[in-house]
């Protein structure tokens, strides 16, 4: 059985081999060898994978509008079927939102301190994260807004889907006047680039709220950066698959970071 991610593991010291320690692969022992020797694409001398991983919810900044405790409660609302009186916990956050303008900024008390703070200590630790198995189909999912991207590596763990590492990214001023497709796209190479090591070799899924994804081949005739970036993504083996914005919470909620 796949054991869930724990959070405060030790630093990692480079080892000799390069390859993840036991507890960022604890069932390494019953892979192939070739699978085994995988390294884990975010170790670093400095922080340790989970460190990396759980980077962008660590990193969520303190919500000051109503547009921003959406982002957020639809990120953990993601998953709140493995948090306990997640409806209770979330509550002083949920009623920050009440009222008759949408957008309007918020008063931040200490009881939407504490859900919120709660809430994020929650997303990163078991049942919810777990270390990643490559014997199983990996999930890519992205998306974009027009201020940044977000991206969820998962995996389906006994029928239950669980994120092995959440990314997120602010887009330059540049890449904020793309088009909407051009964003996503953008979403999808970052999330790529930066997970190549679990993604090589393998064969995944991608999972996009922009049905116009599934089109990739076709799209890059008419546009040069289109046409470029869908050649970058051909090494890779996946499958594009289109998710109804209303089931795709967590990568929103990573890509309206600002």
């Amino acid at each position: 059985m796949q054991m869930p991610l724990k959070v405060g593991d030790q630093k990692m010291a480079p080892t000799s081999t390069g390859r993840p320690t036991a507890s960022e692969n604890p069932s390494r022992g019953n892979r192939q060898p070739e699978t085994a020797a995988k390294k884990d694409p975010l170790d670093s001398w400095m922080l340790s994978p989970s460190d990396l991983k759980i980077k962008a919810i660590a990193d969520f900044p303190r919500p000051t509008t109503k547009t921003q405790v959406r982002s957020f409660l639809g990120l953990v609302g993601y998953y709140a079927h493995y948090i306990p009186n997640y409806s209770a916990i979330a509550s002083p956050l949920t009623d920050a939102l009440k009222g008759k303008v949408k957008k309007e900024k918020i008063t931040w008390n200490e009881e939407c301190e504490k859900a919120f703070q709660e809430l994020k200590a929650k997303l990163v630790s078991q049942p919810i994260l777990f270390a990643p198995d490559f014997a199983k189909e990996f999930i890519l999912q992205t998306d974009a807004s027009e201020v940044g991207a977000g991206v969820v590596l998962s995996q389906r763990i006994e029928g239950e889907e669980h994120p092995i590492v959440y990314l997120s990214k602010k887009f330059s001023n540049a890449e904020r006047n793309y088009s909407t497709v051009e964003r996503e796209l953008a979403a999808i190479i970052f999330g790529l680039k930066r997970l190549k090591h679990y993604l090589d070799g393998q064969k995944f899924v991608i999972e996009t709220d922009h049905n116009p994804l599934r089109y990739l081949n076709k799209m890059g005739n008419t546009n040069p950066r289109l046409q470029r970036w869908a050649l970058s993504v051909q090494p890779f083996n996946f499958e594009i698959r289109h998710k109804p914005g209303r089931l795709h919470g967590n990568a929103d909620g990573l890509s309206r970071l600002e």
